[in-house]
């Protein structure tokens, strides 16, 4: 009977440094804090302490992943497995391993671990391996910086306070991101909380971004000008300075 209540005796919420990111030509990339606090009806238990969990997802995206291989010295397409969603960005940030404070079973639930993040639809039967197509998709991104695993940087003061900081590259990709807090006991989810960062192009990068979705014939020619006057810019003056 206690059980219940003392499920609903702590609460978690969340706040954001920014809840939008504006794209513009000058983006370099941005940084969200991410902090928030325990609410509770009980006193804080000294024998089940308690962890957090934070992600950030970007936008799903189709992601067809191809396998290269030698043939007669040329590298060539032999394989290829279609992922059905594979976040543009994922980061998950947590006061300690994620193994250690989180079960499997929660994470297929939540899909909060990056690998669990993507989903994949199945594979031809011809590839028995499908699984190492998801891990090259999680190793590229790592290395581009889109994919963050950062255990142990939330910061848990007391057990009521709690802090991170996400970094967001400048290659990032307009929609909604989203933000969610996990509070575990026990390797068990005991409270979560959400919440959305809106990432739009703004000035410049949004008009051109409109354009060459909206009126790609023009956007075409507009580029193939600009490509041609560089040209002949970039040769009159070196003719210039040949001459001189």
């Amino acid at each position: 009977m206690l059980l219940p209540s003392f499920a609903h005796s702590e609460e978690v919420v969340m706040g954001l440094s920014d809840t939008q990111v504006s794209i513009n030509t000058s983006f370099t990339g941005s940084q969200i804090l991410i902090f928030g606090a325990v609410k509770r009806e009980a006193p804080i238990r000294a024998d089940a302490p308690l962890h957090v969990v934070i992600t950030v997802e970007g936008p799903k995206q189709r992601v067809t992943v191809r396998r290269k291989s030698r043939w007669f010295g040329v590298w060539v397409n032999t394989a290829a497995v279609e992922v059905d969603a594979a976040p543009s960005f994922y980061a998950v940030a947590t006061t300690a391993p994620l193994n250690e404070i989180l079960t499997s079973t929660e994470d297929l639930r939540r899909k909060i671990s990056i690998n669990r993040a993507i989903r994949s639809v199945g594979a031809p039967d011809t590839i028995k391996d499908s699984s190492g197509f998801t891990d090259a998709i999680v190793r590229i991104r790592q290395k581009e910086n889109l994919y963050q695993e950062m255990e142990g940087d939330v910061k848990l003061d007391q057990q009521t306070l709690f802090r991170t900081a996400i970094s967001m590259p400048s290659d990032l990709i307009e929609g909604e991101y989203s933000v969610r807090v996990f509070l575990t006991r026990n390797r068990e989810i005991v409270s979560d909380y959400k919440k959305t960062i809106d990432v739009r192009k703004v000035g410049l990068e949004r008009w051109l971004f409109a354009l060459s979705r909206e009126q790609p014939i023009i956007y075409g020619l507009m580029a193939l000008v600009i490509a041609i006057a560089a040209g002949w810019g970039a040769s009159a003056a070196f003719r210039k300075l040949r001459n001189w």
